[in-house]
């Protein structure tokens, strides 16, 4: 959604008239902005189950469920399934473009040599039962990330927000392994930076 083109709504309630901004989408209907509705008029919107609301404006993702449509960034997801790596997409959720090769192998040996998680948090596994459902294991385990790297994290500094995703990119594998392999009561495995996440993953 862009608001590079906005034309205006006039709504009237009562004997007064208010107006709203028309939001443009990339591909996706006008939307009109009503954030200041209630500020303005005193009314809300009613939308039961938000079949009406776009609830954000992304450069992300773009869904339209009817049709079959899932993008990112711009790409059909089908496309991305086929014929990039899980690591590529991720580099292009995070920079918007696909990566040249050499920014490949630069962001991939980034990836690579943050796999590894805290001893510490296998005793967080051992406090779930055995039966737990791997990805609520999972949540619990990601959460627990913020408890690890609570003052290393400046969100004001883009080279800061970048680590972050990318070590949450490359221990998020590392965490569902280690919940999976927790709940068929094998040991944990550590991974190896000679293999991809993918790879480290299935073993």
């Amino acid at each position: 959604m862009t608001d590079a083109k906005k034309k205006d709504l006039v709504v009237e309630v009562g004997e007064k008239k208010f107006d709203f901004s028309l939001l443009e989408g990339t591909e996706a209907p006008r939307a009109i902005d009503v954030r200041n509705l209630y500020k303005e008029t005193g009314h809300f919107t009613y939308d039961p189950g938000f079949m009406s609301t776009a609830s954000c404006e992304s450069k992300i993702t773009y869904i339209d469920g009817d049709k079959g449509i899932l993008r990112y960034r711009g790409y059909p997801i089908e496309e991305l399934a086929e014929k990039s790596t899980y690591e590529e997409v991720a580099y292009l959720l995070m920079y918007g473009e696909l990566p040249t090769k050499k920014e490949f192998t630069a962001y991939e040996y980034k990836l690579r040599h943050h796999t590894l998680v805290h001893e510490q948090l296998q005793f967080l596994y051992r406090g779930f039962p055995r039966k737990a459902h791997p990805m609520a294991i999972l949540v619990g385990a990601v959460a627990s990330l913020s408890a690890f790297y609570h003052n290393s994290t400046d969100i004001l500094d883009q080279g800061d927000r970048d680590l972050a995703c990318i070590k949450m990119i490359a221990k998020t594998p590392t965490l569902a392994a280690m919940a999976y392999k927790y709940s068929i009561g094998q040991p944990f495995i550590y991974p190896q930076n000679d293999l991809t996440l993918a790879e480290n993953f299935l073993r």
